[in-house]
């Protein structure tokens, strides 16, 4: 399997509830770096997994929704605790459907196998989701 792999951050507020959360019930920031693994079983007819350009662009984009947002005031994630590990599910979804519609290069819809993606809070800590595209 070919895989290829981009990166940015983001900068979030946000609180969450219940006590499990102890302190970080409390507003906090967090700036997260996050990671896209995209895989394919055999490159394009140009060698490649995917436009890198591109997926640097699209991932850019997606993240430009949430950066600098208090999560807690989003409608979309209204009730919701935006955990490390929930967040990269939600850009998982989100990458998704760019790559859908094509959005990290010609005939990549379709042709990507799989793609996984990495949000480190920390350099100790990290959450992941990975999952099949095709």
């Amino acid at each position: 399997m070919y895989s290829l792999a981009v990166s940015d951050h983001f900068m979030i507020a946000h609180g969450f509830r219940g006590e499990v959360f102890g302190p970080a019930q409390k507003l906090h920031g967090a700036t997260y770096a996050v990671e896209v693994e995209f895989r394919r079983a055999a490159l394009d007819a140009h060698g490649l997994v995917c436009d890198i350009g591109l997926a640097l662009q699209v991932l850019h984009e997606v993240l430009g929704a949430l950066n600098y947002q208090n999560l807690d005031e989003l409608p979309e994630f209204r009730g919701i605790n935006t955990t490390t590990e929930f967040l990269a599910g939600e850009i998982f979804r989100r990458m998704a459907a760019r790559v859908a519609q094509g959005g990290v290069g010609p005939g990549t819809a379709g042709a990507l196998a799989s793609m996984r993606v990495v949000l480190r809070e920390s350099p100790v800590a990290w959450a992941a989701f990975e999952g099949a595209l095709a």
